[in-house]
């Protein structure tokens, strides 16, 4: 079947190399890609917030199966309006995306059906929150409700920050994201990644993995996007992804369905591991960048016949099976981010580096300027490899980072250290 792919980044590149190497796939359009992703689909120059023009690209195409990478056309309403056009979509619609939409609803939907996370407050206006401040301590998080680019979360270890959060919220600085703060308990343990596919009333677990959110070495500077991750996570052990299952993602299917909005696509729970179990700090309603980059590489079954069951109802007839091996991937970005960067600095070697074993590049933040591949955003590159453990897998991937000549390009040193640690024995 011809497949479309929507979005540009490194998870976009990841899920264009996997589904290109479906048998179900015949030719696979994306858009807007990157200069990675050329070399899988043909790009496309759509506009991703006009669905009309997406649903006549489709029905011209004999599109069989649009993918929708990132969260805002999911949260927006893209997957409702080709639904409605008989075009089928994976990706839930909106009224399901508000579990990544609103992390006040999120938080709600939890307190109503005993769903396991911190105790909260949500606000639509400075004074109140500043009030519930005050009764609380630090530290503490304060979050923008909306989306904000993974810019409007404050882990605030002091009530001055917590208040500078609080007001900045309030001030606008995320825009819309910025119409109501949640301010949450600061919970204790190790974060996770845990994801499952779901297609409204049956989940299937999809994979673990950690991310590194932090810019810098040992876990220091300002959050990002996410400067690497690997899978799978060795905190999420069998009984701990039980658990995760029965307690926060299938409850949360009921719930979504028990509310009207049933949830078909990835449902991406950020965890903390904490003394009692697992709680959910959030949920994303796509697959996470750069997690899916990991995930893809230890996939053993066929990525679209799992996306074409979520769509049909039918997960409980697929299989969703791992390699037995560890991924790893580092992200280079641009000297800046994640403040502002200067786009057009070129990236050489990238074939050399992909040419060895075990290794592959993703392209996020790239595009093609004559025979050159250059920067064109913050996080740029994606360089992934597949080992039999977490040192195996880091020690490629870093072999392959030194063998590209960037030199406005910086990465983190340290992707994997936890898993490293744990190893060695030395944790």
């Amino acid at each position: 079947m011809n497949i479309l792919l929507i979005g540009s980044g490194g998870r976009e590149h990841a899920l264009a190399w996997a589904i290109a190497n479906s048998p179900l796939t015949d030719t696979l359009f994306c858009s807007p890609g990157n200069a990675g992703i050329a070399h899988e689909a043909e790009i496309v120059a759509l506009n991703i917030d006009d669905p009309a023009a997406i649903i006549s690209f489709c029905n011209l195409n004999s599109i069989g199966l649009v993918v929708v990478g990132p969260e805002a056309p999911l949260v927006a309403g893209l997957a409702d309006k080709l639904r409605s056009a008989g075009i089928t979509t994976f990706g839930p619609d909106a009224a399901a995306a508000r579990l990544e939409g609103s992390k006040g609803f999120t938080k709600d939907i939890c307190a109503k059906y005993n769903i396991p996370t911190g105790t909260y407050g949500r606000f639509d206006n400075e004074p109140d929150a500043l009030a519930y401040l005050a009764k609380h301590s630090a530290p503490i998080v304060v979050k923008a409700d909306g989306l904000a680019a993974g810019k409007g979360v404050t882990v605030a270890m002091t009530m001055d920050d917590a208040e500078t959060a609080v007001r900045d919220i309030f001030a606008g600085r995320f825009g819309a994201a910025g119409a109501e703060a949640v301010i949450e308990e600061y919970l204790e343990g190790e974060e996770a990644s845990f994801f499952a596919i779901c297609d409204g009333a049956t989940a299937v677990a999809f994979g673990s993995a950690q991310d590194h959110k932090c810019v810098g070495d040992g876990d220091t500077g300002p959050n990002t996007g996410g400067m690497g991750a690997y899978s799978p996570a060795p905190v999420m052990d069998e009984a701990m992804c039980r658990r995760t299952m029965d307690e926060i993602i299938n409850p949360t299917l009921a719930a979504m369905a028990a509310e009207g909005a049933p949830f078909q696509g990835v449902l991406f729970a950020g965890l903390m591991i904490t003394a009692t179990g697992p709680q959910l700090i959030e949920y994303n309603v796509r697959f996470g960048d750069p997690e899916c980059q990991v995930l893809m590489m230890r996939l053993k079954d066929d990525v679209v016949t799992i996306m074409l069951a979520a769509c049909a109802g039918t997960l409980d007839k697929v299989s969703v099976r791992w390699r037995d091996t560890t991924a790893l991937t580092v992200v280079m970005a641009t000297e800046g981010y994640p403040g502002d960067v200067q786009k057009g600095s070129v990236i050489g070697n990238l074939d050399a580096a992909a040419a060895m074993k075990g290794v592959q590049i993703f392209h996020a933040g790239t595009k093609r300027d004559d025979s050159n591949i250059v920067a064109n955003g913050g996080r740029v590159l994606n360089i992934t490899a597949q080992a039999g453990n977490v040192a195996e897998a880091q020690g490629l991937a870093y072999a392959a980072v030194d063998a590209i000549d960037w030199p406005q390009g910086f990465c983190r040193r340290d992707i994997g250290w936890r898993a490293v640690a744990r190893e060695k024995g030395t944790a």
